[in-house]
């Protein structure tokens, strides 16, 4: 698991940015899951995969702060 790029999340569009939004969670608990199941081994990927969702609803928040100045 990496950590999103902000400057290529800016390049998205809106639609894109919360198809990935919902992807992300997805895979959130997914991890959360298997964290109360003891299969993850990897605990700071919680960690990450909660960062990326912050970093995509910021980019979200300024798009749409963007379109109502527009």
């Amino acid at each position: 698991m990496k950590p999103l790029r902000t400057k290529e999340l800016r390049e998205k569009t809106l639609e894109e940015l919360e198809e990935m939004l919902q992807n992300e969670r997805l895979a959130l608990f997914e991890l959360r899951r298997k964290m109360a199941l003891r299969d993850l081994k990897d605990v700071k990927s919680v960690m990450m995969q909660r960062h990326n969702i912050a970093r995509i609803l910021t980019v979200i928040t300024e798009k749409r702060k963007e379109e109502i100045k527009a």
